[in-house]
């Protein structure tokens, strides 16, 4: 009747070679599962531009370099640039001079908009915005150290006195023509107080909201906020122009420094 006895069952021609352990394709079944595949498209990932990559592919690298260059590098320094120009009283302060005539108008809304500024305005809308992460924060299940996002951004608050006050010392630069004579108005306390304030409130507040367009509108209201307050302060009168661009190169990077410092807590902490 024919050899009956048991043996291991037989592969069939045709029959998806393919989906046998170590095979690649429709490579062969007899290939070894540790050799790596011969083709150039298998021996190594890509990088997110298609480029050969390494194992693991480091992502995003080029951007950050950039990014970081432009929001740390380029400000400080334009700071410098126009400091140097305001301490040896360079060409630059004849144009600063010649807009401040053009856009110097005392009225209500530049008075208005140059209060915002005023730390009785600014630092309250940071502390409640502080208060509100800190409970948010502590709420998520496995926060350690849920204190440190709120901290971070009032000892960036609490620096800026102490950065701007010796540097209007040092610098001891005269108001414009609309003020009392007096001295020590470069750079704009008000225009970093208004920056850091809404900007550190901004960047606690952006992780809370979910859609795009919210984070969006935040980023929009915040720079417009900010924006209205130095123009209010050299509508007034009470600064010169430079003095409020200085204020805003220099608070920039400051708070660049703090959204990175943000942004790496908020890889180490699950999402809301």
């Amino acid at each position: 009747m024919g050899d009956i006895r048991p043996r291991p069952p037989q592969l069939r021609p045709g029959r998806a070679l393919a989906h046998t352990t170590g095979a690649s394709g429709s490579g062969s079944p007899h290939r070894s599962d540790s050799r790596p595949p011969q083709t150039p498209r298998g021996a190594r990932p890509s990088d997110p531009d298609g480029r050969p990559g390494t194992t693991p592919p480091v992502p995003g690298r080029p951007t950050s370099l950039f990014l970081l260059l432009g929001l740390l590098g380029l400000p400080a320094l334009l700071f410098a640039l126009i400091t140097w120009q305001v301490v040896a009283d360079g060409p630059l302060l004849d144009a600063d001079a010649a807009a401040s005539r053009a856009l110097v108008h005392p009225d209500r809304l530049s008075e208005f908009l140059a209060d915002l500024g005023n730390a009785q305005v600014a630092v309250p809308v940071l502390a409640v915005t502080l208060f509100y992460a800190a409970l948010r924060t502590r709420r998520l299940a496995g926060t350690d150290h849920w204190w440190l996002p709120a901290a971070a951004a009032a000892v960036l608050m609490a620096l800026v006195p102490a950065l701007i006050a010796p540097l209007k010392e040092l610098i001891d630069r005269p108001g414009t023509p609309v003020v009392p004579p007096a001295t020590g108005y470069y750079p704009s306390g008000h225009t970093a107080t208004a920056a850091v304030a809404y900007g550190a409130a901004a960047l606690l507040l952006l992780p809370w909201l979910r859609s795009a367009s919210a984070r969006r509108a935040l980023l929009v209201a915040c720079a417009a906020l900010n924006l209205g307050v130095g123009f209010g302060l050299v509508r007034r009168g009470y600064h010169w122009p430079l003095d409020v661009v200085a204020s805003w190169c220099l608070c920039t990077v400051l708070l660049t420094l703090l959204w990175l410092f943000l942004a790496r807590r908020g890889r180490r902490r699950p999402q809301p």
